[in-house]
């Protein structure tokens, strides 16, 4: 980047995260990628289980469809280049390539912080509000709802990979990391970063906190309401619909709490790398065995699908 004695082109990163493995990183490759096998199976079954199955047509399964979604998505910007850099045994990063990781990698994760939201604002709906639900989250609304958190996203990266294409840097261009993200980033960067800094804050506030807030005050509501239910089972049955959403939401925002608000000082490469690895590789793959395991007509939907499967090779087998 030009402007600057002390500035140079930058053509490739180095990202460090895997940098003191020397001798397990075979291991290391299996075990991500069987990760991510699974991330892409579990994700992707519940997707299926939702467009074939009539009983999952409602508005919690259209959010869970489009949080599968997310995840397939979130866990492919990073999972295959970290695959393809233990494989190879260089972890290196070229310049555009590490600005458009950055671009998606923020635009998943800004969506999803907005769509848990959206999902603890429909089991407020159906707990607290009842008899207004079928209005509150009419098919309609959950298009529009989905449509904006998508847009929201991607809207929002627009503008930190715009203003990161403007950083420039000098000396090592080494990125304290395991893939391209924009606080790594700006932390090698030279020059004026106030720009960068004082957008992150303010979208801080707009991506993180407030659907934050919206999940936490929709549980409020939410627990007030089961409260006041007076048979034990029915308080049993309306939690239970509010559980795995609560288990995703605890993993989600816990890991980019402690990913993206850590102390100035920062962690150790080690734990940095430990982190990142639970919230981008983990986390994706835990969400669709959280709603599989704990949910009853997910696990009918694919009892089913099975079965139906079974009765045809039987069949196909007979003739």
């Amino acid at each position: 980047m030009a402007g600057s004695s002390n500035w140079t082109q930058v053509t490739e990163f180095v990202l460090l995260g895997f940098s003191g493995i020397t001798h397990g990183q075979t291991y290391l490759f299996l075990v991500f990628l069987v990760i991510y096998l699974v991330t892409l199976l579990g994700n992707l079954t519940i997707v299926g289980l939702i467009l074939l199955d009539p009983h999952l047509h409602s508005p919690m399964y259209f959010f869970l469809s489009h949080l599968s979604c997310m995840d397939v998505c979130y866990s492919s910007v990073t999972v295959p280049s970290i695959l393809a850099n233990l494989l190879r045994r260089r972890h290196t990063i070229s310049y555009h390539p590490c600005l458009v990781q950055m671009f998606f990698l923020m635009a998943f994760s800004g969506s999803e912080c907005w769509l848990l939201a959206a999902m603890a604002y429909d089991r407020y709906a159906a707990i607290c509000q009842p008899l207004r639900y079928s209005h509150l989250m009419s098919p309609h609304v959950c298009v529009q709802l989905a449509t904006t958190i998508w847009v929201s996203g991607f809207l929002d990266s627009v503008v930190h990979a715009a203003l990161a294409s403007n950083l420039h840097f000098c000396g090592a261009f080494q990125i304290h990391h395991i893939f391209c993200d924009l606080p790594p980033l700006l932390k090698i960067a030279c020059g004026n970063k106030s720009v960068n800094e004082i957008v992150i804050q303010v979208a801080t506030i707009f991506v993180g906190l407030s659907p934050f807030l919206v999940v936490v005050i929709s549980y409020v509501y939410i627990l007030a309401s089961i409260l006041r239910i007076r048979s034990n089972a029915g308080r049993r049955k309306a939690f239970s619909t509010c559980t795995s959403h609560m288990i995703v939401v605890v993993l989600y925002f816990g890991n980019g709490l402690v990913n993206y608000y850590r102390p100035s000082a920062g962690y150790s490469l080690e734990i940095d790398t430990l982190l990142s690895t639970m919230y981008c590789i983990v986390t994706p793959m835990l969400n669709p065995l959280i709603y599989s395991l704990r949910n009853k007509e997910v696990k009918g939907a694919l009892r089913k699908v099975l079965e139906s499967q079974r009765k045809f090779c039987t069949s196909s087998r007979n003739q």
